[in-house]
């Protein structure tokens, strides 16, 4: 298991210097200066020139790159080009958010997906042809669709729920979840309809095989069959699902924090791609790739746990 986690750490070396490379070619070419942005129309030429200078924009991407793989390695993600802010600490303080919305969707989606996929494989056809429409429009429905049609009912019209905000969890944990319900099911959609269509045909498939058969002639309660044995047989294919699904999220919260105003890292980058402050993109992205790298982790180390054969590999 050792072996594992260190090769794919390994492996994720390249991930991260390809993925840095990319965005901060990409920003580059997004339109627009961000020393022109800060100074207005009415600075001079020298003014304009003096600040790019100051802000190293002068200089060739290449140099521009190796400077930021250089800080990064010391642990410097460098300092907005528009607030001076520290880009490490902003993204500290915005990675709870964007954690919140990201497992609580997970989560729901885990649950409730499992739920459907093991009743659609015992309850007929009736409930099978219902968890196949659902996957087809939860999987078609985009979330911030889903998110502005759960704010017009939930908070305009029955004002139940808030419309938008974030309540930090330290400040009041009732108001934390609160703010969080319609974000995270509007994040979740698509997810249960993943899930669900996965278990569905897992626990399908396990049900008639040879080893339940004799364990319900040996007389095993069907709740244990189905619960139990049906449903750890599919476990390998619903890890992998829970994993595409945890980052599928991270893009997600991109349009969902932005619906429901929550200031994540979603919205982070939205606000830092309009303004072109590529420290902070960068932040963004590299914050983005760790957890997939950490997510895709814990996926093969639960492949381990959950198949032995893979530990030798």
């Amino acid at each position: 298991m050792l072996r594992l986690i260190v090769r794919r750490l390994l492996l994720s070396i390249p991930l991260l210097l390809a993925v840095t490379a990319i965005t901060f070619v990409l920003a580059s070419l997004i339109p627009g200066d961000p020393a022109r942005s800060l100074l207005g129309p009415s600075a001079t030429p020298q003014q304009y020139e003096a600040l790019r200078q100051a802000l190293h924009l002068n200089e060739p991407i290449a140099i521009q790159y190796r400077d930021y793989i250089l800080n990064m390695l010391h642990g410097d993600l460098g300092h907005s080009i528009f607030t001076g802010e520290n880009v490490a600490h902003t993204l500290a303080n915005r990675l709870p958010v964007s954690l919140s919305l990201i497992i609580g969707g997970t989560i729901v989606a885990l649950v409730i997906g499992i739920l459907l996929g093991v009743l659609s494989a015992t309850r007929g056809r009736g409930f099978a042809r219902f968890v196949d429409v659902f996957s087809l429009v939860g999987g078609a429905l985009p979330n911030f669709w889903v998110g502005l049609v759960l704010v017009a009912f939930f908070a305009v019209t029955l004002m139940v729920l808030p419309a938008t905000g974030y309540v930090p969890f330290g400040m009041s944990p009732s108001q934390w979840a609160l703010s969080l319900i319609l974000p995270v099911i509007a994040l979740s959609l698509s997810g249960i309809a993943m899930i669900a269509k996965v278990v569905r045909d897992g626990v399908s498939t396990a049900l008639s095989q040879d080893f339940v058969r004799t364990l319900r002639a040996a007389g095993v309660p069907r709740r244990v069959l189905i619960w139990k044995h049906a449903l750890r047989s599919s476990s390998v294919s619903l890890v992998t699902v829970v994993g595409v699904i945890f980052v599928a999220s991270l893009s997600g919260t991109i349009l969902v924090e932005n619906v429901f105003v929550l200031p994540g890292l979603g919205s982070l980058a939205v606000a830092a791609t309009a303004r072109q402050d590529i420290p902070v993109i960068q932040g963004v992205a590299l914050a983005f790739t760790i957890i997939t790298i950490i997510v895709n982790l814990l996926v093969d180390v639960s492949y381990g746990l959950l198949n032995p054969k893979v530990r030798t590999r």
